[in-house]
Parts: C-alpha cells; sequence; structure tokens
C-alpha cells in the first residue's frame, strides 16, 4: 500500500465510524473528511469541490424541485385519489408502491420512477398521520429493484452493456437482464413488502404526521363555478369522497342562506358555496380533485391573486386591527388583496359568511396572501403567523402540464437523446416558466445537507480510485479467488461489488468491477457474460448506506434518517439479492 491509499482507506474507515455513531450530522462528517484530505494531499485542492457540479449531485437536487412541482401542480393528488388509499394497512401499502414502482422504475429511470412516487408516499403518509420514514425507504428499494429489469432502468445496466460490446464486440440487448434482475427483483419486492419495513428504526420526519394537529380544523367555503362537474350533484354524493380527503361538509350557502340537514339532498348549482371544515392540506386536495376556485367569484382578490400567493396560519391577538371586525369590514381582499380561506376556532360554531365573520381573539385565520406582500399583510392585520408548515395551493389547472413536462424529459432521457440531468433542469426552467413553482420557492425544496453530504464524498471516492485502492482491492479479489468454484468465484465477485457500490456510487463501482469481472472470467477460460451479469445485480444493490445510489439519498432528509439506519433493512436483503442471483446467472448465463 502507498501512503496515499493507507490515508484515504484511513479517512473512509473514520467517516463511516462517526456516521454510525450519529453524533455528528452526516453532511458536516463528510465534509469535514473532504477537508483533511485536501489537507493532508490525497485530495487535489483543484478537485477538492468538484462533488459539488456533479451529475449524481445535480441529479438529487433537481429531482427535489422537480417533486416539489408535481405537487403543487396537482399531479401527486391524481395519482393518490386513483391509486393510494390511506385507510389501507402499512403492510398493503408498501406492497402496493413498491410494485408500482419496481414496474415504473423498469421502464424509465430509477431516479425519476421516485421523483414521481416519493411526494405521493409522503402525502399518504401525512394523510395516515404517520411518519413516512417506514414507507420511504421500502419505495426507495423497490425502485432500485425494479431497474435491475431492463438496460434503462438503472445506469450500470447501461455502462455494462457498453463494456461488454467493448469487449465481446456486442453489447446486451433491453431484456437480456430480465431474467436474472427480474428474479432478483422479485424477491427483493417480496422481503421488503412483507418484513424489511418492519426492521426500520421509527421515529418522526418532522413531514409525516401534522405537527400542528392539536389545532381545531378550519371552517371554510369553496364555491361552485358555472362549468363545474358538480352541477346537477346532490349533496350527499360528495360525502365519501369528502371524507376520504378528510373534510367534513358542513353545510350549503346558496343566495346568502345556510342549508343544513335535508340540505344534502339539493342539487348543486352554479353559484352554490360549501361550507367545509378541512386542515388546510385537506382542504386543498379535496379543492383540487374537484376544480373548485380558491374563493368565491365575487371576492375581488379571487382574480388578482395570480400564481405568486402563499398560504399563511395566523393568529389573532387582543388588540389586532382585525379583532372585533370582519374581513370585509376591513377591506381585507380590496385593500391587501388576500382571501381568508378559513378560520379556526376551537369550541364555538362559525354561522356566518367567513367574510361577514366577525373575527374574535384567539382565532386562527388561514390567509392566501401575495408572495411578495406577507410580512406586510400579517403585519397590517396585526396578528402573528405561525411556523410555516410548508403549506402550497395547488396549481390545478396546470396538472397536465407538470405531468407532460416530466413524462417528455423523462423519455428523452431514456431514449438517450438528452442526459437525465439536462432533462431535469429543462424541466425546472419549465416549471418557473409556466409559474408552476415560484422561482423564489426552488431552493426552499433542495435537502442541502445532502447535497453537502454527496458533493463532500464524490472528490473522496474519485482521490480513492486515482490512487490505485480500487485496482488494488481488484487484485486482492483475483488472488482470493483463485481455485475456487464458480458459484463461490460469482459469490465473492457480488459480494466485494455491493461493497463497493455502498461506498462509492454505483456507476464509479461498475466502471472498476466491469473488467476485474471479464478478467476473472478470462483467467478460468470461461464466459464473461455470467460476471457481468453479477457486476450488474450487485453494483445497483446498494442498500447498506445513503450514498451508494441517489435514490437512497433522494430520501435521507424527508425520511428523517440516519446514516446507519440503512443497513437494518439493506443488509438481509443484499444477501437474498446474492443468494437468488448466483443460481439465476448460472441458468440463465452458463459458464
Amino acid at each position: 500500500m502507498t501512503a496515499d491509499q493507507i490515508i484515504l482507506f484511513a479517512l473512509f474507515g473514520a467517516v463511516f465510524a462517526l456516521l454510525l455513531w450519529g453524533r455528528f450530522r452526516y453532511d458536516l462528517v463528510a465534509f469535514s473528511a473532504l477537508m483533511v484530505g485536501v489537507l493532508l494531499g490525497v485530495v487535489p485542492s483543484d478537485a477538492a469541490f468538484s462533488g459539488f457540479g456533479h451529475p449524481a449531485t445535480l441529479v438529487v437536487a433537481l429531482v427535489l424541485v422537480v417533486s416539489a412541482g408535481l405537487v403543487r401542480s396537482g399531479a401527486v393528488f391524481l395519482i393518490t385519489r386513483t391509486l393510494v388509499d390511506a385507510s389501507r394497512s402499512l403492510g398493503a401499502h408498501i406492497a402496493i408502491m413498491g410494485g408500482v414502482g419496481g414496474v415504473l422504475s423498469a421502464f424509465m429511470n430509477n431516479v425519476a420512477a421516485l421523483a414521481l412516487l416519493m411526494p405521493v408516499d409522503i402525502a399518504t403518509a401525512r394523510k395516515a398521520g404517520r411518519s413516512p420514514a417506514v414507507s420511504l425507504m421500502p419505495l426507495s428499494f423497490a425502485t432500485i429493484l425494479g431497474g435491475m429489469v431492463t438496460l434503462i432502468g438503472t445506469p450500470p445496466n447501461i455502462i455494462i452493456a457498453t463494456i461488454r460490446e467493448d469487449a465481446l464486440g456486442e453489447p446486451f440487448r433491453m431484456f437480456d437482464f430480465a431474467p436474472v434482475g427480474g428474479i432478483a427483483a422479485i424477491a427483493g419486492l417480496a422481503f421488503v413488502a412483507l418484513i424489511g419495513w418492519r426492521l426500520i428504526p421509527t421515529r418522526d420526519s418532522g413531514v409525516g404526521g401534522d405537527r400542528m394537529a392539536e389545532l381545531a380544523p378550519y371552517i371554510a367555503e369553496l364555491a361552485i363555478p358555472e362549468d363545474s362537474k358538480l352541477i346537477g350533484t346532490r349533496i350527499r354524493e360528495l360525502v365519501e369522497p369528502a371524507e376520504k380527503a378528510d373534510v367534513a361538509i358542513l353545510g350549503l350557502l346558496r343566495d346568502g342562506k345556510r342549508r343544513f340537514g335535508t340540505g344534502r339532498n339539493l342539487l348543486l348549482k352554479a353559484g352554490d358555496i360549501l361550507v367545509l371544515e378541512a386542515a388546510p392540506e385537506a382542504l386543498d386536495e379535496f379543492r383540487t380533485a374537484f376544480s373548485l376556485p380558491l374563493a368565491p367569484a365575487d371576492n375581488p382578490a379571487a382574480n388578482a391573486l395570480g400564481d405568486g400567493v402563499h398560504l399563511v396560519e395566523m393568529v389573532v391577538p387582543e388588540g389586532a386591527r382585525i379583532a372585533g371586525r370582519t374581513a370585509e369590514a376591513i377591506g381585507l381582499a380590496w385593500r391587501k388583496r388576500t382571501v381568508l380561506m378559513g378560520i379556526a376556532r376551537k369550541g364555538k360554531h362559525i354561522t356566518k359568511r367567513l367574510r361577514k365573520t366577525e373575527i374574535e381573539p384567539g382565532d386562527i385565520l388561514l390567509l392566501l396572501i401575495p408572495s411578495d406582500s406577507v410580512d406586510d399583510v400579517v403585519d397590517w392585520l396585526g396578528g402573528l403567523a405561525l411556523a410555516d408548515r410548508g403549506l402550497n395551493v395547488t396549481q390545478d389547472g396546470k396538472t397536465w402540464l407538470a405531468i407532460g413536462l416530466f413524462g417528455g424529459a423523462v423519455l428523452a432521457a431514456s431514449l438517450g437523446l438528452v442526459y437525465l440531468p439536462i432533462a431535469l433542469g429543462i424541466v425546472v426552467v419549465g416549471y418557473v416558466l409556466t409559474r408552476i413553482l415560484p422561482i423564489a420557492d426552488i431552493y426552499d425544496h433542495i435537502e442541502w445537507p445532502v447535497v453537502v453530504l454527496l458533493g463532500s464524498m464524490i472528490p473522496l471516492g474519485a482521490a480513492l480510485e486515482n490512487s490505485g485502492g480500487t485496482e488494488l482491492i481488484a487484485g486482492a479479489l483475483v488472488s482470493l479467488t483463485q481455485g475456487l468454484p464458480a458459484w463461490a468465484i460469482l459469490t465473492v465477485l457480488m459480494v466485494v461489488t455491493m461493497t463497493l457500490s455502498d461506498i462509492l456510487n454505483n456507476t464509479a463501482t461498475t466502471i472498476v468491477a466491469a473488467p476485474v469481472g471479464i478478467q476473472m472470467a478470462n483467467t478460468l477460460g470461461v464466459s464473461a457474460d455470467p460476471f457481468l451479469m453479477a457486476v450488474a445485480i450487485a453494483a445497483s444493490a446498494a442498500f447498506l448506506t445513503p450514498i451508494g445510489h441517489k435514490n437512497n439519498t433522494l430520501i435521507l432528509g424527508p425520511g428523517g434518517y440516519g446514516f446507519g439506519d440503512y443497513w437494518r433493512m439493506g443488509l438481509p436483503l443484499e444477501i437474498i439479492i446474492i443468494a437468488v442471483s448466483i443460481p439465476s446467472i448460472l441458468v440463465f448465463w452458463p459458464l
């Protein structure tokens, strides 16, 4: 070993020890290790920050922004309504989401598949009142497993096909990976859905259940527009979809009169106003499902807000300008272009129209305010804004535009027409230009600690490779396997490749391990195909850490995971992948 190799192996050992200990946050540990590597001369100064511009880092950041756009456009609500039922058992939910994720990732990049389904899973967790930590990791693993089945599902398969073409004159085809990858994926999905999720440590990520659940639900109003599909529908027919969205229908306002009881048999007509009781997220979901406007048509603020709006929760203290007055009386709509969407008042009923209801001290108001005047409006009202819960206004009129932009980018990337990071970047630009996402909010959706983790570890991995550390491992592997039977050699190759993939990224691992596999096959005088297939499966099966695969990195922040949480489900899953893949390789790709 050279001095540089010793330093780098020691650095990686220290990093993983500290990350598993969990005493210090993962981004601080990784960045500190990078700085130490630069000071010790094993990482060149001019390459110290190259990881922050690496495609893997950019993909992780861009996917989080794209996911936010899919949520804001209503695409996630569309999928949730047709696919997900929050009343299902957790095991059934994981099995269904995992199956869908596995199928999608076989025919589109598995990072893109997770980008589409991750916000759906988080929304379901929020509705079910649980942390998404117990379902996000199974979903990530499922999309990784599904990517093993086809050529385009995951980058290692594409790299293996290219290396085979260079070495043997012909690449692997689209479904050559399916026999082995399909068996591994099915076995892995079965484990994840039945057993694996039970091994995940339970902790609150702060994303799932409502952190302010103790607040009373809001009383809100939604108008029935002229072109609504609800016209001619009886109110009682809305009860079931309303309950599914956690919304209670309290009554109907028609011609200035509020109707209850028998009013549930009334046929809805244009201009009617539904009186609802719901949390903000549930209200937005119900509104989006039936394309109901944000405010009654006669509210002058309804047409003035445009897309740059924020949902703000504000408590009314004694002495506030609005205390003892109504929103209509102080001119909230025409003075401040602000819509009063809901009032939360514990222990008391509200019987008047919201804008005609006298606000009392202690009330909590749900306000729709122009983005550029949030602080001004709250100060003018004399209220106190509550902690930001990330509430958004769904742009439901742009649902199919958002899906089309995302789908087109994924298709272009899958066909090799556009590089995936570029395709995702174009989607982000499209979302901003079409006002699906306000430009001011883009950076709020990026998990910066995750970006720092990846940006710091990539230069260290490159330094290990450039120093000859990975070649040292490869040489030791060839020496170790001399004289062993074929199945044992394949097993060792898969174990070492998986280990490298958990430390490096799977693309770098494939580039290092594939030539080693070919060399081992040549030494034995057998076909290289089973060895290449073993490398392809093992390089994708990075389940022990959040840095081995971009999907695992993506869920690190939203799931609230620690670095050492992944191995609990990942280690038995990797053992299962090896156990089913070795016999499959020997059957479908004989030596």
